[in-house]
């Protein structure tokens, strides 16, 4: 799907053990991009972007961020301007706290709090669902609306309401996608999304090469 833009492009996809890393990194790899597994700051050295999967906890999560040195890592390359993006997990812990694990700070790079779902009928919310992209977000599909893959049962909550850049209706509209700058996440799984979740992450690729951001 990618021509010689995404096929250059080097993605480091972090391993803090407790991703679904090798789904992603094959759908990457399937892209064209040239993937290298990270579990050390160093391992992600001369990366053009960096990929944040995940499941789980959010305390876990940023548990291991931190003994790993992943945490000042993203950090830092999201000061630098390079992308970086979070799916499930992955985009929780791009925001300041989770009422999951109280008192644990996440990474910070987009203003808000991550929350129970409270108006869906059933938690966890699995499955395929809708999705309606905000007007204006360079990895939006070409239509208003996406449909993807869903295991989670708290949602992000943008300070800013232009950081929500898609929204999923579980009862009431929650983020389903969020970024600023260089830094972009995604609640649903694009890498178990089939067509329409490659579609997206070549799309990303394609916005890493060029120098789009969120």
């Amino acid at each position: 799907m990618s021509g010689e833009g995404p096929a250059a492009t080097r993605i480091a996809v972090l391993d803090y053990e407790m991703s679904n890393l090798r789904s992603a990194a094959k759908a990457l790899e399937r892209l064209g991009a040239d993937v290298r597994i990270a579990r050390a700051p160093a391992e992600a050295e001369g990366a053009d972007a960096l990929v944040l999967p995940g499941d789980g906890h959010f305390g876990e999560a940023m548990r291991r961020l931190r003994s790993s040195g992943l945490d000042r890592l993203v950090v830092d390359a999201a000061g630098a301007g390079t992308p970086v993006l979070g799916i499930c997990i992955g985009l929780q812990v791009l925001f300041e706290a989770s009422e999951e694990a109280p008192g644990v700070s996440g990474l910070g790079l987009l203003p808000g709090e991550v929350r129970r779902v409270r108006t869906a009928r059933k938690l966890p919310h699995i499955g395929w669902a809708p999705t309606r992209w905000i007007a204006g977000s360079p990895f939006a599909p070409a239509g208003a609306e996406g449909v993807y893959y869903y295991l989670h049962s708290y949602a992000c909550e943008p300070r800013a309401p232009a950081e929500s850049l898609a929204e999923v209706d579980l009862g009431a509209p929650v983020a389903a996608a969020a970024g600023a700058g260089s830094v972009v996440g995604l609640q649903f799984h694009p890498e178990k999304s089939s067509a329409g979740g490659l579609a997206l992450l070549d799309r990303w690729l394609a916005g890493v090469g060029a120098g789009v951001t969120a």
